[in-house]
């Protein structure tokens, strides 16, 4: 946007706000680049997700190559994983 445009708004839109310095506008940029963001959020929750999924398939795998039935995952893997976790 046009210098001009900006300050016109600045004029009509916050006219309380046209007397603050430099400073007052620089933190207030600080204060919105610091907030958190949603795909900030989400990634660290995604990521625990993913690692949880990718344990849960590999113990599926390791049961299916064993040849046990699945009730093995039931009875003595999941005790097992509590006791550890």
């Amino acid at each position: 946007m046009k210098p001009s445009k900006l300050q016109d708004h600045l004029r009509r839109c916050h006219s309380d706000k046209t007397e603050k310095d430099l400073k007052y506008f620089q933190s207030l940029k600080d204060k919105f680049q610091k907030r958190p963001a949603l795909d900030r959020m989400f990634t660290s929750t995604s990521q625990r997700n993913d690692d949880g999924l990718r344990a849960s398939y590999n113990i599926s795998l390791l049961i299916e190559k064993s040849g046990k039935p699945h009730t093995i995952g039931e009875k003595l893997i999941l005790p097992a994983v509590e006791e550890v976790l």
